[in-house]
């Protein structure tokens, strides 16, 4: 069997932040399986021919099922095809991307991992501040707001994400924020925390808006868009 699988990383949504092994990957590929962030510009680096087969995920629509994606991947690379698993960001980061590479040792399969640009990397360049600062945010954490139920994490280190001096990037968290904030501020974080809210990074759809958690926390309980969003506090998001 020569089949293979590349999972490629795409980067927020910015076609021009693919990688240019990425690109490379893409026009090799026979086969295609792009979550919906992938989509769009991005997908044109795929060889003309080349089967391309959503299997994206998003929060309160209808996706399909993991073992569903994992099983396509493996049915594919049995046919002795290159296939493309092109996912969003860093494909390392929040992207199931463990029970896939399951499925592929369990059949025999080979694979690469094409390590991307970052969601939360590329929304600190979009906000035009760092991830880090030398003297107060020592230390980034990447969290995500809800687990396999859509549901705040019942394990989460509050202590971690209330310490005043480190980045949190908060991903698929626009639900859950209200909920969090009530704990981080029994935790101890100050309702006076910057915080960014950044959706759509990277995309003609971008919106970049600072507040405190405690603005932030408002804001999402009156209403949330369906565009993709990370959330950023502490000392990164002060202006």
């Amino acid at each position: 069997m020569t089949g293979f699988v590349s999972f490629v990383s795409s980067g927020p949504g910015d076609p021009e932040l693919l990688t240019l092994k990425a690109v490379n990957r893409l026009g090799r590929a026979d086969a295609v399986l792009f979550d919906d962030l992938s989509s769009g510009p991005i997908l044109s680096h795929a060889r003309a021919g080349a089967d391309l087969v959503g299997v994206g995920k998003r929060a309160g629509r209808p996706s399909p099922r993991q073992d569903h994606v994992s099983r396509l991947l493996v049915e594919y690379a049995q046919l002795d095809q290159r296939v493309v698993r092109l996912k969003s960001g860093d494909s390392g980061i929040f992207g199931r991307l463990e029970e896939e590479i399951t499925a592929l040792k369990a059949a025999g399969i080979g694979y690469e991992i094409i390590p991307g640009v970052p969601s939360a990397c590329a929304a600190a360049a979009a906000a035009g501040i760092p991830l880090t600062r030398r003297l107060t945010a020592r230390r980034v954490q990447f969290v995500t707001g809800h687990d396999v139920s859509g549901q705040l994490p019942e394990d989460m280190n509050l202590s971690a994400l209330a310490d005043p001096t480190a980045s949190t990037v908060l991903f698929m968290a626009k639900r859950t924020f209200p909920k969090l904030l009530a704990m981080l501020s029994d935790a101890g974080l100050p309702g006076d925390t910057s915080a960014i809210l950044a959706e759509a990074i990277s995309t003609p759809e971008q919106t970049i808006q600072r507040h405190t958690v405690t603005s932030l926390s408002e804001a999402l309980e009156k209403g949330l868009s369906d565009k993709p969003a990370l959330i950023l506090y502490g000392p990164l998001a002060e202006t």
